[in-house]
C-alpha cells in the first residue's frame, strides 16, 4: 500500500509516499482501507519533534513510527476473528493518536478504540476532519467547567479546534464571542453569537467580562486576557504558552479563589468518538474545510498548514 513515510524529525521535506506492507488486523482491530485523512497541528507537532519532550514518547533520537496520521474516514475491509461490534463494509471515522498510521491506504485500528460508524449523510471529508479540533474543545470546555448560560470568548475561531470550539459551545447552550483575523462569514455560519475580526492577542476590550476564554491556537496569554474575565473565570489554551507557562499557571491557580489557568489534556476513547458521532448526525458539528491535497502531496499540505494560513482543517484525500 502507498503510505506518507518518514524516518527522522524535521520539517514537511523528510516525509515522502512510499510503498510499504498492507497491515494485518489483530484478533480484536479493523482494517480499514482509507478514504480520507487531514494534516493538523499534532501531526505537525510529531513530524517535527517540538516541542522537544514529546520525544521522549515518540522515540529518540529517532521516532518509532514512520507512518503519522491521526484523522480517518474510510470502509471496514476486514475484521478480526474478535470483533463484534463492526462488520466488512461499514464506514467508519476515528482518532489514533499514539498509535497513528493515518496517512494510508490502510489502518488497523482496535474495535474499542476511538472508531465509530459513520452517521448517514455525512461524507467521508467531513467524518475524517471532525475529531483532533473536536477532541481538544471538548477538553477545553470541559477544565472550563462551561455551562449554559455561560459567556465565552474563543480566540482563533476559524481553525480546527476553534470551529469545532464554536460549535460545541453553542451547542450547550453557551453564549459565544469568536475572534478571527478572517474568514468572518466562515465563522459567523458556525453560529457564533458575535464575530470579532481581530487576531488571538489582539482583541479589543469592549468592556464584557467572560466566564472563560479559549485560546485555540495558543497565540495569547493568561496576562493578556485576565482582566476580561469574570471574577472567577477561567482561562485554557491549546498549546503551553509563553516559556511553558500554562503549565505551571494551571498547577498554581486553583490555589487562588479568583481568576484561574486550566491547561485541557485531551482525551479520547470510545466515549468521545460516540459523541462526536452524535453532533455530526444531528448537525451540531460541522467540519470547517479548507483544502484538499492527494495522498502523494501531502508535504505540500504540511506545509501548507505550517503556514498559519489555513481555515478550519486541510483534508488529504487517499482514494481519488
Amino acid at each position: 500500500m502507498k503510505a506518507a513515510v518518514r524516518t527522522r524529525y524535521g520539517p514537511p521535506d523528510v516525509v515522502h509516499v512510499d510503498e510499504v506492507p498492507t497491515p494485518e488486523p489483530g484478533p480484536a482491530e479493523l482494517l480499514v482501507r482509507v478514504h480520507a485523512t487531514t494534516v493538523n497541528r499534532t501531526d505537525c507537532a510529531y513530524r517535527s519533534g517540538t516541542p522537544f519532550v514529546i520525544r521522549f514518547g515518540t522515540g529518540f533520537p529517532a521516532p518509532r513510527t514512520a507512518v503519522l496520521g491521526t484523522e480517518f474516514a474510510g470502509v471496514v475491509e476486514r475484521v478480526g476473528a474478535e470483533v463484534t461490534e463492526f462488520a466488512t463494509g461499514d464506514r467508519v471515522f476515528g482518532y489514533v493518536e499514539g498509535r497513528f498510521g493515518a496517512h494510508a491506504e490502510h489502518i488497523t485500528v482496535p474495535e474499542r478504540g476511538s472508531v465509530a460508524v459513520v452517521p448517514p449523510g455525512i461524507g467521508f471529508t467531513e467524518a475524517a476532519a471532525a475529531t483532533e479540533g473536536a477532541h481538544y474543545a471538548l477538553a477545553m470546555a470541559r477544565v472550563a467547567r462551561t455551562r449554559p448560560g455561560q459567556r465565552v470568548l474563543v480566540l482563533g475561531a476559524s481553525g480546527g479546534i476553534g470551529s469545532a470550539a464554536v460549535q460545541l459551545l453553542m451547542a450547550g447552550g453557551v453564549t459565544v464571542t469568536a475572534a478571527t483575523r478572517g474568514a468572518l462569514d466562515r465563522v459567523a455560519g458556525l453560529g457564533a453569537d458575535r464575530v470579532v475580526e481581530a487576531a488571538a492577542d489582539a482583541v479589543p476590550d469592549d468592556g464584557t467580562r467572560y466566564d472563560a476564554v479559549f485560546d485555540a491556537v495558543g497565540k495569547s496569554s493568561f496576562g493578556r486576557y485576565r482582566s476580561r474575565l469574570t471574577r472567577r473565570g477561567i482561562y485554557t489554551s491549546s498549546e503551553l504558552g509563553p516559556k511553558g507557562q500554562n503549565i505551571p499557571l494551571s498547577v498554581l491557580s486553583p490555589l487562588s479563589p479568583g481568576r484561574r489557568v486550566r491547561f485541557p489534556f485531551p482525551l479520547h476513547d470510545q466515549a468521545m468518538i460516540r459523541r462526536l458521532a452524535g453532533l455530526l448526525a444531528d448537525g451540531r458539528l460541522r467540519s470547517l474545510i479548507d483544502r484538499h491535497y492527494p495522498l502523494d502531496r501531502i508535504v505540500e499540505a504540511y506545509r501548507y498548514v505550517e503556514s498559519g494560513q489555513k481555515i478550519g482543517n486541510v483534508v488529504v484525500d487517499v482514494v481519488p
